[in-house]
C-alpha cells in the first residue's frame, strides 16, 4: 500500500511533500495595514463572507520569514523547513464575526505550497525577502527599538509585485488586535469534462492556529506599494492610504481547520 499524507504517495511514505499534522511554525513578520477601494476588497470575497462595512476596505499585508517542523525535528533540514511568504488579509465578516480573508498569497517553497493548499490558502510561487534582525548589534541589522527600519519585497515570474517599508516607534499595546481569525476556501476542481464548474471540494474553513504566541511586537509607520503584472490581480487592491506598520515574531501549531456554515 502506498503511504503518505500529500502527494507523492510512495512505498515508504517519505517522499510526500507535507507529512501529516501537527504542523509547527515560527516566524518573523514585517506587516503593513492599508485601505483599498472597498468595492475592490468586496470583489475578492467568496460566497459566505460579506464586506466589513466598519473597516471600509482595510487590508493587512504580511511578509513572513518562516521555519517549519512536524513531529520529527524537520527544522533540522533547513533547506526544506525554511521559507518566505507574502499574503494579503482582507477584513470581512462571517455572519456577525469579524474575520480576515486571504485572497492572495505567495511562497518560495513547494512543501509550504502543499500545506497551504490543504488548508485552503491559495498559494502561488514567488520570491519574498525582508530585513532581518540579528542578535549581534551592528549597522547591518536594525534594532527592535524606536527608529528601527525594515524593508520587504515580493516578486513572481520575473515581475515586481510588492514593496514595503516599516519604521518602528513603540511596542504594541495590544498585539493580538493586529490579527483577526482567518477564513480560507478549500477548493479542488473536478476534471470531468462536463463538471468544470462543479468542484470536488469547495468549502469555507476557519484556520485553527493553536498555541499561538506573539513576541517582540513593535508598531510604527508603514508604507506599501502593489504593482500590476500580467497574470496577477494583486494591484487591483492597491492602497489608497496606509496605516500602522509593524514587526513581530509569532509561533503556532496547525492540527485542523473548522468547516464553516454547518
Amino acid at each position: 500500500m502506498l503511504k503518505g499524507y500529500t502527494y507523492p504517495l510512495s512505498p515508504r511514505g517519505e517522499a510526500n511533500l507535507a507529512p501529516a499534522p501537527p504542523w509547527h511554525y515560527a516566524g518573523d513578520i514585517v506587516g503593513v495595514e492599508f485601505w483599498t477601494d472597498p468595492a475592490a476588497a468586496a470583489a475578492t470575497l467568496p460566497e459566505g463572507l460579506t464586506p466589513d462595512a466598519g473597516s471600509d476596505g482595510r487590508v493587512v499585508a504580511l511578509f513572513v520569514d518562516w521555519q517549519f517542523s512536524a513531529e520529527n525535528d524537520e527544522y533540522l533540514d533547513p533547506v526544506r523547513s525554511q521559507y518566505r511568504e507574502f499574503m494579503l488579509l482582507v477584513d470581512a465578516r462571517f455572519r456577525d464575526q469579524p474575520v480576515s480573508w486571504c485572497p492572495y498569497i505567495y511562497v518560495d517553497n513547494d512543501l509550504a505550497m502543499a500545506r497551504g493548499w490543504v488548508q485552503g490558502f491559495p498559494k502561488k510561487l514567488g520570491s519574498v525577502a525582508q530585513t532581518r534582525v540579528f542578535a549581534a548589534p551592528g549597522k547591518a541589522s536594525p534594532s527592535l527599538a524606536a527608529g528601527g527600519k525594515f524593508g520587504a519585497s515580493l516578486s513572481a515570474a520575473g515581475h515586481a509585485l510588492a514593496e514595503a517599508q516599516v519604521t518602528l516607534e513603540e511596542p504594541a499595546s495590544d498585539p493580538a488586535a493586529l490579527f483577526r481569525p482567518t477564513v480560507n476556501l478549500r477548493h479542488f476542481p473536478s476534471l470531468a469534462a462536463s463538471q468544470y464548474d462543479k468542484p470536488a471540494v469547495h468549502e469555507l474553513v476557519m484556520a485553527d492556529f493553536g498555541d499561538r504566541q506573539l513576541a517582540d511586537v513593535w508598531v510604527g509607520s508603514g508604507d506599501i506599494s502593489l504593482f500590476p503584472a500580467r497574470g496577477e490581480e494583486l494591484a487591483d487592491l492597491a492602497p489608497v492610504r496606509t496605516g500602522t506598520g509593524f514587526r513581530a515574531s509569532m509561533s503556532y501549531t496547525v492540527t485542523e481547520v473548522h468547516r464553516l456554515g454547518e
